[in-house]
Order: structure tokens, then C-alpha cells, then sequence
């Protein structure tokens, strides 16, 4: 891969993916307490450390090329370090994105149809526990785990490779005290709920109702 523009520079650019993405973030997250603001912190470094490295300057190009020696060109294409360090070529790198993004848009359509299930559930005064709550029961941090796992097969670097692990522990440590406060809340409804429907990944047939949102909608309603 010794083609293509130079990498890094853009930084317009990239604060306007860092707004867009942002916003998509806080608009469907909707983070209520200051914990909750806490993980989404999280999850914004993560965007601003991808992006920055995107468009303006590639650290973790530089720290492979400088610090440890790997011959990694200079150019937006090595962005792709799946398909770069393994010699994969072009295509490599395109089939890399391909997978990348569907799996960000499959995570990013989690979160949105896990809020609008949520909003729908507390209109109406119930407990969330159809559509893609039925298969997980937090939805919308499956979908946030995934999109960040997208990002990191389409654009790894050495930040958010770090961050990740981070955000799912901060994640699953805010599903736990959320789950806590259900329980005192609704009770035995809520303990059978958390007995038969797993936290974030579905049983093993019901992966599909997990990966086409749609599919997961109750049939009465």
C-alpha cells in the first residue's frame, strides 16, 4: 500500500465528525446523572482520539514508524493497520471498512430502536421488556459496544484500542447499579426478567432477532 494521499492535517474535518458523531451519541444516550455523564466522557475521548487520528495526526502511525520500527507509510490509506500490518493490500483495506462500518451502523441501530423502546415503555408507564429488550436487557450498550468494535476493526488505533475495554468495564458497572435500582423498584417482575433474558448478549438463537432490529418487535404489539 504505497499510494494515496498523506495522512493527517485535516482538522476541520475532523471536528466535524467528532460534532456529528457527538451528537448522535448524547441524543440517543441521554445521559441523566452525573455517572452516567461520566461514561459518556468516556465515550467522547474515544470519538475525539479516532477522529483526531483520522483526519489531523496519525500517533499511532508515528508511534509504530518512530518508537518500534514498523515500516508503516505515511498515508491515509495505512489508517487501515488491520490491512496494512498484515499485507493485505487495497482491497484488503476496503473489505476491512465494509465490516467496520456495518458493524458500527448495526450498534448505532441498537442504541436508536433501544431509546425509542425505552421512551415508548415509560410513556406508558411499564417496564421495557419487549422488542430487543426480550433478547438482551440493556440494548442500547450492546449497541454502543458494538459501534465502538466497528470503529476498531474499520480505524484501529492505539487510544481507542485502550479506551475499549475501559468503556465496557464503566458500562457494565452502570448496568449493574441500574439493574439494582429496578429491583427495588419492580421487584420480583424485574428479578424473573433478569433471570430469563441475558445482559448484553442474546441466547444463542436469538441472534438474529438481536441483529435485525425489526425482528424483534412484539408480535401483539
Amino acid at each position: 500500500m504505497t499510494t494515496g494521499p498523506p495522512i493527517g492535517g485535516t482538522w476541520g474535518l475532523t471536528a466535524v465528525m467528532v460534532v456529528i458523531v457527538s451528537w448522535v451519541l448524547y441524543r440517543y444516550l441521554a445521559p441523566a446523572s452525573w455517572k452516567e455523564w461520566s461514561r459518556a466522557g468516556l465515550i467522547q475521548a474515544f470519538i475525539i482520539a479516532l477522529y483526531a487520528e483520522m483526519y489531523g495526526f496519525p500517533l499511532t502511525i508515528y508511534l509504530l514508524t518512530g518508537w518500534l520500527g514498523i515500516n508503516v507509510p505515511w498515508l491515509h490509506q495505512s489508517g487501515h493497520l488491520w490491512a496494512t500490518l498484515f499485507g493485505w493490500g487495497d482491497a484488503g483495506a476496503m473489505i476491512e471498512m465494509l465490516i467496520g462500518y456495518t458493524v458500527v451502523f448495526l450498534g448505532i441501530s441498537l442504541l436508536v430502536e433501544g431509546w425509542r423502546e425505552v421512551y415508548r415503555a415509560t410513556q406508558k408507564g411499564e417496564l421495557a421488556t419487549q422488542g430487543l429488550y426480550a433478547v438482551v436487557r440493556h440494548p442500547q450498550y450492546t449497541g454502543i459496544f458494538l459501534a465502538l468494535l466497528g470503529q476498531l476493526i474499520h480505524w484501529p488505533t492505539i487510544p481507542t484500542l485502550v479506551l475499549f475495554p475501559v468503556i465496557v468495564w464503566a458500562y457494565y458497572r452502570l448496568a449493574r447499579k441500574e439493574e439494582r435500582v429496578m429491583l427495588e423498584k419492580h421487584g420480583p417482575a424485574y428479578a424473573e426478567y433478569r433471570r430469563t433474558v441475558p445482559m448484553f448478549l442474546p441466547k444463542w438463537g436469538d441472534w438474529k432477532r438481536l441483529l435485525t432490529p425489526g425482528s424483534a418487535e412484539d408480535p401483539d404489539a
